[in-house]
């Protein structure tokens, strides 16, 4: 039965390099997948774009290609990535760019272009997923996204393309892309559709499978994670996979670090909805076959919906933020003075705020003061007061009114911190696939 190996060389937009040069150099790998493209992710990214339209896409780009694009020519790795976020064609330019100035021979750069739909999303009457109409966001609009399935890839792999770069597609088409070209499955094949998502979805993450975010010290303990390799799934034709990864790397695949993946952002295992078919994991089974090498099959797939789910990016409102640190003996009763201060502070300035915290961090800033109670004293705590606003320019003035604790406030207080930024926040909404066309650009060398 004919095998691939696919590595997975990133699992957010911020992931490391390294462990992505490993897998190209160690892995015995056919493709190399970079996830990076967050729902937020690609809202920030239009942002960037509206500023210069020459950008627009993963700021890691440039450094992540530099990294492993020679590697992966001369060993013949194709490389598939939505890190094109909000600017597929400026980012395939900027890799046939980075090529050239490498040196590199023949090389087919495709761009996947078609997941903005903003126009589209204006011109009809959708709701949101809170019920709302999309129309009310009105000019806080930045961008709308829809989640392209495996299709335009598979085209972009048939035309000879050995780097894809796209904007936002489901990312198990990423993986799921590569074995419909291999292994020829027909695109109603629902069944081994299903398999192969389940793939590309343990693969998506890339370190998580492997040890990271897994790790809890004394319960789940795992060695060598400033070293941890990214996980490699080797893929059957029928579907199934085996997930390992580089040997003497740092991390551990395992059958819980898989299961624990397999589980991640799921909400109905047995109807998890792609742009590519509506898979079922509810059949799977996980089973350690070896150190570092984990079986796992039985997933299965029922026709897709032919509704596309659409990301939107809007600008939601305006946060303001101020830090200061106490320590020593009263460090917590100091701050919680310095936090009664601000608070009262902001009211005699009449700074319009909505939702606001006063946060003492290391005693209740995330489970709250009820759960804080009992625990003992700390020797040392840092205020944090955020807040909600409707312009930047109170958003300003909460961390100004933190910082001028300095000499306003309790003794001891330093290292201040403020900040005051946009929000960009993120909504959905459903498109029917025929209003959404997939297109396939070639860049050659």
């Amino acid at each position: 039965m004919k095998h691939i190996r696919i590595g997975a060389g990133a699992g957010y937009s911020g992931d490391r390099i390294e462990p992505a040069v490993e897998l190209a150099e160690k892995g015995d790998i056919d493709y190399l997948i970079f996830e990076c493209l967050a729902e937020r992710t690609i809202a920030l990214a239009q942002q960037a774009k509206m500023k210069d339209p020459a950008l627009g896409y993963d700021p890691l780009l440039a450094d992540r290609m530099h990294a492993v694009l020679r590697i992966c020519s001369e060993k013949g790795i194709k490389i598939i990535t939505n890190m094109g976020a909000a600017n597929p064609l400026a980012a395939a330019a900027r890799i046939k760019e980075i090529a050239q100035t490498l040196g590199l021979g023949k090389l087919k750069i495709a761009a996947i272009s078609g997941d903005d739909v903003l126009s589209v999303l204006k011109q009809g009457d959708y709701l949101d997923d809170s019920g709302a109409p999309v129309a009310d966001l009105g000019d806080r609009l930045l961008s709308a996204n829809a989640y392209l399935g495996a299709q335009p890839l598979v085209d972009a792999l048939a035309q000879g393309a050995d780097v894809i770069v796209t904007g936002r597609v489901a990312d198990p088409a990423l993986v799921l892309a590569p074995l419909i070209h291999e292994f020829g499955w027909a695109m109603d094949d629902w069944h081994r559709l299903g398999q192969g998502t389940l793939v590309g979805h343990l693969l998506e993450c890339a370190g998580q499978i492997t040890g990271g975010y897994f790790a809890d010290p004394g319960y789940k303990d795992v060695a060598n994670l400033a070293r941890l390799g990214f996980p490699i799934g080797e893929v059957g034709e029928d579907g199934s996979v085996i997930i390992t990864k580089v040997s003497g790397s740092g991390g551990s695949v395992t059958a819980a670090t898989c299961k624990e993946q397999l589980l991640y952002e799921i909400h109905d295992p047995a109807a998890y909805l792609t742009p590519d078919v509506v898979a079922d994991f509810s059949g799977v089974t996980v089973s350690e076959i070896g150190t570092d090498r984990v079986a796992i099959r039985g997933a299965t797939g029922r026709p897709k919906t032919g509704m596309l789910k659409v990301s939107i990016g809007y600008i939601d409102s305006y946060v303001g933020e101020g830090q200061m640190s106490y320590a020593g003996p009263g460090a917590l009763a100091r701050a919680r003075l310095a936090l009664d201060i601000v608070a009262e502070r902001l009211k005699i300035a009449d700074v319009k705020v909505g939702e606001i915290r006063y946060d003492l961090i290391g005693v209740n800033a995330i489970h709250g003061a009820a759960l804080s109670t009992p625990n003992p004293e700390p020797y040392e705590v840092r205020i944090r007061v955020a807040g909600r606003t409707e312009s930047l320019k109170e958003a300003v003035r909460i961390g100004n009114e933190v910082e001028t604790l300095y000499t306003c406030g309790p003794a001891g207080g330093g290292g201040a911190a403020k900040s005051a930024k946009d929000v960009v926040a993120v909504r959905s909404t459903l498109l029917p696939h025929a209003l959404v066309t997939a297109t396939v650009h070639c860049e050659e060398i």
